[in-house]
């Protein structure tokens, strides 16, 4: 789709996975394409049906934890599509972390026992659960990798205010325990994920997709502990096994590294396992649907008719 498409539109934002479409400065069109990232970067070839899994896992949940906290989302009106309100964005992801796995066994293994500011316990092994979940945030960057922050320089440096980021915690542990309720209920622990909080006048609302495996780690329940105990790799549902490939083929986004090459396997492998996290997550077989630019446009605009 271009990138002049409705009547009415005041902006176009093209994101590495999300083209966003505002609309009379008040409502966002997020058409979810197939496009994959990891390490901040697009990679080369997408994969069938993702922005569907997205799109429907976010709606979900999304639903699923409206009694906390109140969201964007007005309507979907398309597989891949979400209509909502625009709001201005706080500038910081909350991502908040369950137990030690991905960028945190990183710092964690490399001897810094410190994360955004937080202290992380001594003894623990790769992928145990913290003793409470911890919120490490990063700043949402306009271009270019997102960087670590401590809650004390976002408060300084006036990214967000004293109040509101007491607020934006609260929410955040309030939806992770949510979350991680939901997933139980799967068979699935939710290991970790990430947050986007905006204001719509005063009151702070959700943004974006949540508890998706684009934003979030899960593990597989069964046999957890014993996997734990025997020093064994995790099994898990998330993006993680995409990172875990790049880096094993030197690829982590850094200058002069050659993203390695996607073969079809390798794409029929990576759809295979967003669909397996659709089922696992949301108990429903999930139906591939497809539809032509025309129809998607067609229902786009029937939305944002009934919603005006």
């Amino acid at each position: 789709m271009n990138s002049n498409l409705f009547p009415g539109q005041t902006d176009f934002y093209k994101g590495k996975v999300r083209d966003v479409y505002t609309i009379n400065d008040k409502l966002l069109v997020m058409i979810a394409s197939n496009r994959i990232s990891a390490f901040d970067v697009i990679l080369p070839k997408p994969i069938p049906n993702k922005g569907q899994v997205l799109t429907q896992i976010a709606a979900y949940m999304l639903k699923a934890t409206k009694d906390i906290c109140r969201n964007w989302l007005l309507d979907t009106p398309a597989p891949n599509v979400s209509v909502g309100v625009k709001c201005v964005p706080f500038k910081v992801e909350m991502v908040v972390r369950g137990n030690l796995t991905g960028h945190a066994w990183r710092t964690y293994s490399s001897g810094n026992k410190r994360l955004c500011g937080v202290r992380m316990p001594k003894g623990l092994k790769e992928n145990d659960f913290f003793p409470q979940p911890i919120i490490t945030p990063s700043t949402k960057a306009a271009e270019g990798h997102d960087e670590d922050i401590s809650k004390e320089e976002i408060i300084e440096r006036n990214i967000v205010s004293e109040t509101d980021y007491e607020q934006l915690e609260k929410y955040t542990l309030q939806l992770f325990a949510r979350g991680k309720e939901l997933a139980a209920k799967r068979g699935l622990i939710l290991v970790d994920t990430k947050y986007e909080f905006g204001k719509l006048g005063e009151e702070i609302i959700l943004i974006d997709e949540i508890h998706t495996p684009d934003s979030s780690r899960y593990f597989y329940a069964d046999g957890f502990e014993e996997r734990q105990s025997k020093g064994e790799k995790q099994k898990q549902l998330s993006k993680e096994f995409v990172r875990e490939w790049l880096i094993e083929n030197n690829f982590m986004g850094k200058e002069g590294q050659q993203v390695p090459e996607m073969s079809d396997e390798w794409i029929s492998i990576i759809r295979n396992r967003y669909i397996e996290l659709y089922e696992k997550l949301i108990g429903e077989k999930f139906i591939p649907q497809t539809l032509t630019d025309g129809e998607t446009k067609e229902r786009i605009l029937a939305s944002l008719k009934k919603l005006q």
